[in-house]
């Protein structure tokens, strides 16, 4: 079952940011864009690689209107000790979501039971709170802000201009198309 245009359900979870301890719901989701990026856990391998891109592109994720939450099984205990311990976390200035019990993880079905983790779930969420696109890849696979940071900028536009699609590899300022009878088997 498709996860798209799925609403975000009800949720309140504490998270790290800023040397400070928050309050992070469902609510802080609506009327901006965000991306909800989960990871398996805290002190790992591939996490901080992802996580410090992130924080490399975060600064152009802000400009587009869009916010980062991180969000792992981990607490946000946990997530103050790795900020503290990792010069890659250290940079982080994102908020980074708790969900000890796995409520959010279970919710957009990236919950792994056995392991008590979450996969590696992307989810671009709309101001309206719904999901507008979303991707899982295996544990061992990091995944590329830039190219998120694309997609995004793509489900601005087309959530702007409903009746206009983006190609691939699109980016802002590049020509779109207009779905038409006359546009079938013209691409």
């Amino acid at each position: 079952m498709s996860l798209n245009g799925k609403k975000i359900s009800e949720f309140k979870l504490q998270a790290y940011q800023n040397e400070d301890f928050i309050e992070v719901t469902d609510k802080d989701l609506l009327g901006k864009w965000s991306v909800l990026f989960f990871y398996p856990a805290d002190f790992t391998f591939v996490c901080p690689t992802e996580l410090e891109d992130l924080e490399n592109k975060y600064a152009d994720f802000k400009k587009i209107g869009c916010e980062i939450y991180s969000v792992s099984c981990d607490t946000h205990f946990v997530h103050k000790a790795w900020h503290e311990s990792s010069d890659r976390i250290g940079k982080v200035e994102y908020p980074m979501i708790g969900d000890p019990t796995g409520k959010l993880a279970k919710d957009l079905d990236v919950y792994i039971e056995d392991a008590g983790q979450a996969e590696r779930g992307t989810f671009v969420i709309n101001p309206d709170g719904e999901v507008v696109l979303y991707e899982v890849s295996a544990g061992n696979i990091g995944r590329n802000a830039d190219e998120l940071l694309r997609k995004v900028e793509a489900a601005q536009f087309v959530y702007e201009h409903g009746d206009e699609v983006c190609p691939a590899k699109w980016h802002p300022g590049e020509e779109t198309l207009k779905p038409s009878f006359d546009l079938v088997g013209k691409l």
